[in-house]
Formats: structure tokens, C-alpha cells, sequence
């Protein structure tokens, strides 16, 4: 039987580029070499693709490959942007379409479509180069006190960041993010426990299946699950999350609801808070990470799938086309 051509593509002009190695590097090891030909299609950080160390087209990758795994993590992997070039050039990928991805990777879009399925979020304000930052930020400021949370309106991994902790810190945060060029977002910081939960389409005989929620216990020091937090391996996660059978059941719903909201294809994972004023859901992962320290590979196998049993099914889903 012929192999299946797959050109597992990674790296990219994100800030994410690191992250995004290592998570093309764990699908490149799991893929079943019986059944697959893996390509390793690397994308520098200048915007470069490469297959096998040479520069290469996507009209002639178009000819090298059957199926693309996306394993892009942040700007133009995630935001539609790669997916609509694949598109141009028929190529079959992993993952969600144009529109939904471009969608889930804006923080304010994604929260307008929690909020129109019924899901909760916490307050927030958006704030875009050139707009008169103080004159936004003290009306939120004086209607949610406390604790800030400020991070670009796009992006993932967490990057970017900030616990803010006074109008000052707030202010400094959202200036050096617009002065970056990017717009930010503010929300109220939300205190409780950190669950997160993946989705997978069409397993089980469900439309949308949600895996195990999982529990990140963060060291004393990390008051926030940041970035650096996400990839040092110093964090602890519990699968499933030791929560009462009706949260669990609850949280597992709104993971479904929002990749519905969205629109999303294939699988995505959402995160949580739950805190005594209910459970809160904080943004939305449309291409989730594959790494060693990655959660979905966890839940996975807590529902019995292997991790490359998880990579064929997703590949027999975008050659497919479903």
C-alpha cells in the first residue's frame, strides 16, 4: 500500500516559533511510519518554507505532500492566515478553516461569541493603537476594582501576560503592548481554580466529544498561568481534575459550546476558571500545543487514546475534508 505523504509543518514567524518545533517534532516521531511519510516542512522565522533543507514553493509543496499537519502555533499559523494559502493550493490540513481560526486567535471576537452561547467571561475592555488610553481605562478601572489581567488581543501561549496590581501597572502594561503595535485587551483577574479542556469532533459517535478536564497547579510564585509557566515543566496538572461530577459535567459542556460558538473543526482546547462566582471561561486554543509538557495528549490518553492513534485520526479527518 502506498504511504500517505504528510508534510508536518512547524516553526514560523510568530513568537511561537520554539514552541511550534517541538510540537511538529512530537507529531514527526508518533506518526505511524507504516502508514505515513512524514515531510518535515519548516517555515523560518523570516517566512521562509523549506522541505528537507531546501526552499520550496507552495505550488510545488502542493505536488510533495497529500495532507498537511499544522503544527503552527500563533500568528499566521493560527490565524487563518497559513490556512488560507494551503486552501489556494487544495492542500488538505489539520485543523480549523479561515474564518473560525482567525476568530479564535482574537481575544475580543472569541469573547463576543462565549458570550452570545451563554458562557460566562470576565469584564474586559479593548484598547487599539492610537486611542486615548487613560480615557478607556478609568471608567473600566473604577467599575472593576482589584486585580487586572492585560495581554495582546492576539496571540497564544500566554505570551505577553501581565498581572497588573494598580492603575499604574495597568497603564504601563497596556502602553508597552500598544507600543508594539498591537492591541490589547484588559480583564478583570478572576481568583480560583485553572481547569483546562480539550475537544475532539466526530470521536465516540459524538459530534463533539470533550475530553477530561484538567487541573494546572502552578508553583506558589506563579500567580498567573503565563508562558514561562506553561513550558518549564514546574507546573503540576491532575487528570482528570479532582471536581465535583457536576462542575466536570458543566465544564465539559461549555468546552463543547465554545468551539461551537466558533466554529471550529477537528479539535481545540478551552480554558477555565472556577471560581465561588461560577465558572469562567478565559479564551480558547484552536490549534493546542503537542509538546512533551502539552495537555491534550494527557486527557487523551486518560480517555484511552494514544497519542498516535489521536494524529491518524486527525489526519483521516482533513483528508477527508470534514
Amino acid at each position: 500500500m502506498q504511504k500517505i505523504r504528510v508534510g508536518v509543518l512547524r516553526g514560523g514567524i510568530s513568537t511561537e516559533y520554539d514552541v511550534s518545533l517541538k510540537t511538529g517534532e512530537s507529531v514527526l516521531f508518533h506518526l505511524d511510519q507504516d502508514k505515513y511519510e512524514p515531510k518535515d516542512i519548516l517555515i523560518t522565522k523570516d517566512g521562509v518554507w523549506h522541505l528537507g533543507g531546501f526552499p520550496i514553493t507552495l505550488a510545488r509543496l502542493a505536488r510533495e505532500v497529500d495532507v498537511v499537519f499544522n503544527a503552527l502555533h500563533g500568528a499566521y499559523g493560527e490565524d487563518g492566515k497559513v490556512q488560507q494559502e494551503l486552501e489556494q493550493f487544495n492542500i488538505p490540513y489539520t485543523g480549523s478553516r479561515i474564518m473560525p481560526s482567525a476568530i479564535a486567535m482574537n481575544k475580543g471576537m472569541s469573547k463576543n461569541c462565549f458570550e452570545s452561547v451563554g458562557l460566562k467571561t470576565p469584564k474586559g475592555v479593548i484598547l487599539k493603537p492610537g486611542d486615548n488610553v487613560e480615557q478607556i481605562l478609568l471608567p473600566f478601572f473604577r467599575e472593576v476594582s482589584g486585580l487586572h489581567v492585560v495581554k495582546p488581543l492576539n496571540g497564544g501561549s500566554s505570551l505577553g501576560i501581565v498581572l497588573a496590581k494598580s492603575f499604574g501597572e495597568t497603564l504601563e502594561a497596556v502602553k508597552n503592548i500598544l507600543n508594539e503595535g498591537n492591541a490589547v485587551i484588559v480583564e478583570e483577574f478572576i481568583k480560583g481554580r485553572e481547569i483546562t479542556c480539550g475537544v475532539i469532533e466526530g470521536f465516540e459517535g459524538q459530534t463533539v466529544y470533550p475530553l477530561f478536564p484538567i487541573e494546572i497547579l502552578s508553583e506558589p510564585t506563579e500567580e498567573i498561568w503565563g508562558y514561562d509557566a506553561k513550558y518549564n515543566g514546574k507546573t503540576t496538572e491532575v487528570c482528570p481534575a479532582n471536581l465535583e461530577e457536576d462542575r466536570t459535567q458543566e465544564i465539559q459542556r461549555m468546552a463543547v459550546a465554545a468551539h461551537n460558538s466558533i466554529g471550529l473543526r477537528h479539535y481545540s482546547r478551552s480554558d477555565f476558571i472556577v471560581s465561588p462566582r461560577g465558572i469562567y471561561i478565559l479564551e480558547i486554543n484552536n490549534l493546542p500545543g503537542l509538546t512533551e509538557h502539552s495537555l491534550v495528549p494527557k486527557s487523551l490518553k486518560a480517555a484511552g487514546m494514544e497519542f498516535p492513534e489521536f494524529l491518524d485520526y486527525l489526519l483521516s479527518l482533513a483528508i477527508h475534508k470534514r
